[in-house]
This record gives structure tokens, C-alpha cells and sequence, in this order.
């Protein structure tokens, strides 16, 4: 507590940052777990359809975050330099290029839906309720990916409020649509539809705010207009991080073919065991948005040493956080999973992988906290290379082993993520002691 009250004015700037962040993180989790609830009404096939479209557009957000982390690290440095022109050309490329890759995604996935669908794994009565929410959430993904650039790039110019505004607006439309629409019958269609729009509203707030400009920043999206040499910019620092992305979530999409595989009951475990863990990601997101924000800027100011202050006093808060949720997850992880379903034996795994997981919250906090730093600071190859690492040598690779081969099942394969998360946590943590991310030139 001593080192806390040390760093009061660090602490001051790190929370007035990080907390419309995490309120945020809590709406935007909210919404995947008001999907997931609706859902359960319906059949676990139906949580099971949402899970598996969730997954799918998890790879399609790698492109989109190498857009915004490439964006908001040039973006944090000018503004740390109080070079708003280039914060402003940075802002207008970053929605050129999501929009230009957002829509190519969208037809792709308009012609190919269904076998996209197949090889990650859905069939049967998964597939008949994968097929429609799909087609309206992910064909038009342009407004998720527009969500996600110009969240980042507000964040980046130290506006986290209007990203949280936009979030929770989207989420009380989302929650009434869904109310509204499955009442009508909709099923899985009213509940997509209550996504696609509440996104598409979210993505208006954003472009309003920034139309209106603050501190000198303003982006009008009639004048918009292609400048090669930033664009190469943003794809350099951003290429990393997109490709650290896709290397997550295609291990992840293997990885939970994999737990499909043991069986529907296991897969539904998994859902609601990671709908419930996500919100202990919450601070740690919060607090990393925030780190990678701050470290862009203070390095644009010429200030390394307030960069490493902020860094671990961000993991240090983190940490606390994540720990403390931890403990709620230990003992309340029975009451989590009657939520959720009324199955005895996928409470039972859920109530098993929970608590396992409210072990390694601090190293949790380590691999998104270094991760981000990395990141603010244009460090964005080391990431990748030790989420390759992380995701299809520890998370599969053991993951198949502990729980296929063994027949741990859904407790091995979490023990292997559990393994993924330290290993991943160490590796960054020890990187940025080494220095090399001070000398990155932008």
C-alpha cells in the first residue's frame, strides 16, 4: 500500500483512464453474456451456434486489431508530441483501411458461410442454428471493426469516456431488442439482429464525437482521401499484433474443435466456464488500454522513465484486481453455473475449471499488462512470437494431451491454458526489462 500511495499522481492518471475502460469492458462483456442468456431460453444447441460464430469472428478481429493497435501507437505518439495533424491523417487512414478490409470480409463470408461454419466444427442441430445468426452478425462485420478503430484511437488522445458512452448505449438497445424480438419468435435471428444494430449505433456515437472534434482532433468521413506512407505505417506496427491475433484465435478455433470433439456437454461447459471468466479480463483489459495509451504518449514526450512507473504500477493494480475476482470465482463458481444451465454434469465442469483458473489470475494480469506496454511502446513482433508459442504449443499442443490423450477432458485442457497464461507472462515480463522496446522508432 506504501508503493501505492508513492505513485498517488501516476495512480490518478492510470484510474481516470482505465475506469470508462473497464465500465466499458463490463458493458461490452454484458453483451456477450445477455446473447449467451437469451440463448440458454432457447437450447444449449443455440449457445452452442453463438459460441462457434463468436469464434469465427474472433480470427476476422485479428485484422481489424492490427489496424488499431498499428493506429492508436502512432496516434498516442504524435499526440504525446502535440502533433495533431498526424493524429488526424492517422485517424482517417485507420478508417480507410477498416473499412476497405471489413467489407472484403463480409463478402467472403456472404459466399462462403456455410463451409467457414463446417470446418470450425458445427453440425447438426448446432449448424441449423448457427447458419442465420451468422449471416446477420458476421456479413456485416464493417460496424464491429469500425467500433473497435475508433474506440482505440479515442482511447490513444486519452478519451475513454466516449468509447464507454457508446458502449453502454449499444448495450441497453441490445438487451431491449433482445427482449423485444425473441419475445416475437425470432429465436437466434432476433438475437442477431439486436447485435448487428446495437453495433451499428455504437459505430455512429463514435464518428459523431469525433466529428465534433476535441483538442484539435477531428475526422470528417466526407473528406476522407488515401495516404500511402501513413498506411504503411499503421500496417508496420500493426501487421504484429493482427498476426499475434490470428494466431490466437486460429489456435483457438483448433482448440475448441478439439473440445468439441470430447463432447456437446463439454463444449457448453466451456462456453459458460469462458462467458464467466472473460469478466475477470475486465481490469486487466482496463488497466492495459490505458498502459498502452500512456506508454505511446510518454515516449512521444521523451519521458521512459514515467513510461516504466506507469507500466508496473498498472500490473500491481491489476494484479489486485484479478486476484480478488479470482477468490469470487473460487467460491462462487457453483452459483455462476446454475446461471447458465440446469445440467448437473456441465455445472460440475464448469464449477472444476473456474476454480482452477482463479489460481493463475496473476499471471493473467502479467500477460495482458506487459503485452500492452510492448505494444503502446511499437514493440509488437516479441508479442506474437510468444503468443505462437503460448497458443499452438501449450494450449493445443499440451491441451490435446492432457485432455484427449490422458482423457483429462475439459480440466486438462484448461490446465493447459492455465500453463499458456504463465509461461506467456514471464516471457513479456522479461522482455521489457531488457530495454529494446526504448529504442523503437515510429
Amino acid at each position: 500500500m506504501t508503493y501505492l500511495r508513492n505513485n498517488r499522481e501516476n495512480l490518478i492518471t492510470i484510474f481516470i483512464l482505465a475506469i470508462p475502460v473497464i465500465i466499458e469492458n463490463v458493458l461490452q462483456t454484458l453483451l456477450g453474456t445477455v446473447d449467451t442468456y437469451f440463448a440458454g431460453n432457447i437450447n444449449d444447441n443455440a449457445i452452442a451456434a453463438i459460441g462457434v460464430t463468436n469464434l469465427i469472428i474472433n480470427i476476422f478481429i485479428a485484422f481489424f486489431t492490427a489496424i488499431s493497435i498499428g493506429t492508436s501507437t502512432i496516434v498516442a505518439r504524435n499526440f504525446g508530441r502535440k502533433d495533431i495533424e498526424k493524429v488526424n491523417l492517422a485517424i482517417k487512414q485507420s478508417v480507410i483501411l477498416g473499412g476497405i478490409i471489413s467489407l472484403i470480409v463480409g463478402v467472403i463470408n456472404l459466399i462462403f458461410y456455410e463451409q467457414i461454419l463446417m470446418i470450425s466444427g458445427a453440425s447438426g442441430q448446432v449448424l441449423t442454428f448457427a447458419k442465420p445468426y451468422y449471416m446477420i452478425v458476421v456479413v456485416p462485420v464493417v460496424f464491429l471493426c469500425l467500433s473497435l478503430i475508433l474506440s482505440s484511437c479515442l482511447r490513444s488522445i486519452k478519451d475513454t469516456k466516449t468509447p464507454m458512452i457508446a458502449t453502454g448505449v449499444a448495450n441497453v438497445i441490445n438487451i431491449i431488442l433482445n427482449l423485444v424480438l425473441v419475445k416475437l419468435g425470432l429465436g437466434v435471428v432476433g438475437i442477431a439482429l439486436a447485435t448487428t444494430i446495437s453495433r451499428a449505433i455504437n459505430v455512429v456515437i463514435l464518428l459523431m464525437r469525433l466529428k465534433r472534434g476535441k483538442d484539435g482532433v477531428t475526422v470528417n468521413i466526407k473528406s476522407l482521401s488515401i495516404d500511402k506512407n501513413t498506411i504503411k505505417s499503421i500496417i508496420k506496427v500493426g501487421l504484429p499484433a493482427g498476426i499475434e491475433k490470428l494466431i490466437m484465435r486460429l489456435g483457438q478455433l483448433v482448440y475448441n474443435s478439439m473440445i468439441i470433439s470430447i463432447g456437446m456437454s463439454v463444449y457448453v461447459a466451456h462456453n459458460i466456464a469462458g462467458n464467466v471468466e472473460s469478466y475477470s479480463y475486465i481490469p486487466a483489459m482496463g488497466f492495459g488500454v490505458a498502459t498502452a495509451a500512456l506508454v505511446g504518449i510518454t515516449i512521444g514526450e521523451g519521458n521512459i522513465k514515467k513510461s516504466k512507473e506507469l507500466v508496473f504500477l498498472a500490473n500491481t493494480i491489476t494484479t489486485i484486481f484479478m486476484v480478488t475476482i479470482g477468490i469470487i470465482f473460487f467460491i462462487f463458481a457453483p452459483k455462476f453455473a446454475e446461471i447458465f444451465t440446469d445440467t448437473k454434469e456441465v455445472q460440475d465442469m464448469v464449477v472444476n475449471v473456474l476454480r482452477l483458473i482463479a489460481l493463475f489470475q496473476p499471471f493473467a494480469a502479467l500477460t495482458q499488462i506487459f503485452t500492452s506496454a510492448l505494444q503502446g511502446a511499437g514493440d509488437t513482433k516479441f508479442p506474437m512470437y510468444a503468443t505462437l508459442i503460448g497458443i499452438w504449443v501449450i494450449r493445443v499442443g499440451i491441451g490435446y494431451l492432457l485432455g484427449v490423450i490422458l482423457g483429462l477432458g475439459l480440466l486438462g485442457v484448461w490446465m493447459a491454458y492455465a500453463l499458456d497464461i504463465t509461461i506467456r507472462g514471464i516471457l513479456l515480463l522479461k522482455r521489457f526489462l531488457n530495454g529494446k522496446w526504448e529504442k523503437i522508432v515510429i
